[in-house]
């Protein structure tokens, strides 16, 4: 290669560089709203205000069902249905084997009791027993509730889908 290519070559890739760095800086010009360089009164944006807006502009978070009322029109029926995306590691069988401890009487059964289970060490510093509540909270989000949990599940997003299944474990058992 001689060295008019190179020069080419060279002037080409600076070339591009300018044009790339003059682009940004003439939409940053284009479309840039207030700050340096620019007078309070230079916005190209404006604010469009809402009827019945008058709370500051401060939006509240709506709260789900209190899990309390779920449970009590909570439907076994469909947390047997739920209950299929556990089957593959949980057996409902007393002493049933699984990838996972069998869930026969779990509900108000002491955390990590199971012999023969080698559980996670996370589990236990977390509650004493699966109370429903506790139940609720590890479906939701198992590693979020117990950290370091080996449970390689996402949980379950629904809360009507979190009771119900409590529900039908807790026919199970106990």
């Amino acid at each position: 290669m001689d060295t008019m290519t190179l020069t080419k070559i060279s002037g080409a890739f600076c070339g591009a560089l300018l044009v790339f760095l003059l682009g940004g800086w003439a939409a940053e010009e284009l479309y840039h709203i207030g700050g340096k360089g620019h007078g309070d009164d230079h916005h190209q944006a404006y604010s469009i205000e809402i009827e019945g807006d008058d709370d500051g502009g401060e939006e509240v978070a709506e709260e789900g069902p209190d899990f309390e009322v779920l449970m009590a029109s909570a439907d076994a029926g469909a947390g047997e249905k739920v209950f299929r995306k556990c089957a593959s590691c949980h057996k409902v069988e007393d002493g049933g084997k699984g990838t996972g401890p069998h869930l026969y009487g779990v509900v108000g059964r002491e955390i990590a009791v199971i012999d023969g289970f080698k559980y996670s060490g996370s589990l236990k510093p977390v509650a004493e027993a699966w109370t429903p509540e506790n139940l609720n909270g590890f479906l939701e989000d198992p590693k979020g509730w117990a950290p370091g949990t080996a449970m390689n599940f996402k949980g379950l997003a629904k809360p009507e889908d979190r009771a119900n299944l409590i529900a039908y474990l807790d026919t199970i058992g106990g």
